[in-house]
């Protein structure tokens, strides 16, 4: 049976890395015909990535991890003016030693197994010039949504009339692959970055109809318009094929660095203690952080709601070595008592799965929707960064799967005040509404999508045929 090698190369940002594994590991147990290479950037930033690569890939054999080089990051500068420009730079500035090691790995003295494609980070996309250099098929691994995938496209096209950035006073617009005209207000900030956070997203838009294939972490239940418009467009040969092969979780994960044992156990024996879906769930994931305006507010809201609650807040910096409990209004801890507990860091995985959690104030990164969706715990949306504010707007308006707080909160702009936070919290916590009843019917899809036979299952078989063909048992 002849071997195959597949090489990922993902990005230095945890969300991703988990993400890029989790696929790795999926094409592994679905064909043991396969090996995987990981290709790993040190992060520019000095956090804690690294530790994470390798307990991620300890428990595969057929995963073999090679560090990148170090290389001379971009001027901090940049990273001030766009943190996606500072990025992309980054990321561009490994092409040298990634074809030098692609090169080694396609080209070895002799070897039993061959290398049949790239796996590449979306933002990884000029990479694509290496795979076509050594005649390799290049697959783009969308970590996020189809939702994101359309707005991608969308610039495309838009750049070819209008190369400029979006202004906030620009009409609202619709998206491949979406049902509702999509408000400017709800996009990520790049496209508004003049800085070039812009012309970085317009790169690598320009790069997906090169690629032979589109990952994306997704599943056809969840976005049937999007997965229908774009599998049109291949047979159209308006883009490539795509493959919704998610929810990608990494179920088992590994605790925060920062997150001590007795900690950990703390949180779950509270949690233990209270009734079932009685306690609301508020993070904002490793990069959210809040101003101390903003805390006050919270915890205001919470304590009129009279919810319970586990609530881990960062602070924003210069703050967040700071007492937190300055911050708060004064009494508050008293009053709440056994109610609530406020911890800096929370196992979330772990915490969305336990029977207490009833409602989840998040951020809306992709990896946490996804993750609470599998436990069918309903969202309140509260978005911050990145493609957050595109992802909330799917969830609330496109699937009816969140409850809105904000759509278009930026962080330092705008302020969330407690009678909104408790309004939204009863609408969630609300045993019979229809928000809850429809995440937890979305549970269901997303666990089957998964199983032998699921849509996401068949995606990866599909994937995987393209790449090396259908597996013959002998």
């Amino acid at each position: 049976m002849e071997k195959a090698e597949l090489i990922f190369i993902p990005v230095p940002v945890i969300g991703h890395l988990v993400s890029t594994v989790e696929l790795a590991k999926r094409l592994l147990h679905h064909d043991d015909r396969l090996s995987i290479t990981l290709l790993s950037m040190k992060s520019p930033f000095g956090s804690s990535i690294d530790a994470y690569a390798k307990p991620l890939t300890a428990s595969e054999t057929r995963i073999r991890l090679i560090e990148l080089p170090p290389v001379t990051p971009p001027p901090f500068d940049l990273l001030l003016k766009s943190v996606e420009a500072f990025c992309f730079s980054f990321i561009e500035a490994h092409q040298t030693h990634v074809k030098k090691i692609v090169t080694d790995i396609v080209c070895p003295v002799s070897d039993s197994s061959r290398v049949v494609g790239l796996v590449l980070d979306f933002f990884c996309a000029p990479m694509i010039d290496i795979a076509n250099e050594l005649d390799l098929p290049s697959y783009l691994y969308v970590t996020t949504n189809a939702g994101f995938l359309g707005l991608m496209m969308y610039l495309q096209s838009r750049h070819g009339q209008n190369s400029a950035e979006f202004e906030s006073s620009d009409p609202e617009f619709l998206i491949p692959g979406f049902v509702n005209p999509v408000p400017v207000d709800v996009l990520p900030s790049p496209v508004f970055n003049k800085f070039g956070g812009f012309t970085a997203y317009i790169k690598v838009a320009e790069r997906i109809k090169d690629a032979k294939g589109i990952i994306v972490n997704t599943f056809e239940e969840l976005e049937p318009h999007a997965v229908t418009y774009f599998n049109n467009g291949q047979i159209q040969g308006q883009n490539p094929p795509i493959y919704p092969v998610g929810p990608m979780l990494d179920l088992n994960s590994q605790p925060n660095p920062d997150l001590d044992q007795a900690q950990r156990d703390k949180i779950i024996k509270w949690l233990d203690d209270q009734p079932q879906s009685s306690v609301v769930f508020l993070c904002f994931g490793s990069m959210g952080s809040t101003e101390p305006t903003q805390v006050k507010e919270i915890a205001l809201g919470l304590e009129q709601s009279g919810y319970r609650f586990l609530w881990s807040p960062r602070l924003a910096p210069p703050n967040e070595k700071d007492a937190l409990e300055d911050m708060l209004p004064e009494g508050f801890l008293g009053t709440i008592g056994e109610k609530g507990m406020i911890c800096r860091w929370a196992p979330q995985v772990e915490v969305l799965a336990h029977k207490a959690i009833g409602g989840f104030v998040s951020h809306c990164g992709w990896n946490s929707i996804l993750e609470s969706l599998w436990y069918g715990v309903p969202i309140v949306t509260w978005p911050m960064y990145a493609e957050q504010q595109l992802n909330a707007f799917m969830m609330v308006k496109e699937m009816g799967l969140a409850m809105e707080l904000r759509l278009d909160y930026r962080s330092n702009s705008n302020l969330v005040m407690a009678e909104e936070i408790e309004r939204a919290l009863h609408h969630v916590m609300d045993g019979c509404s229809e928000v809850r009843a429809k995440v937890k019917e979305m549970s269901d899809i997303a666990k089957k999508a998964v199983k032998d036979g699921g849509s996401s299952m068949l995606s990866i078989g599909r994937l995987i045929e393209d790449l090396v063909g259908k597996k013959v048992d002998v």
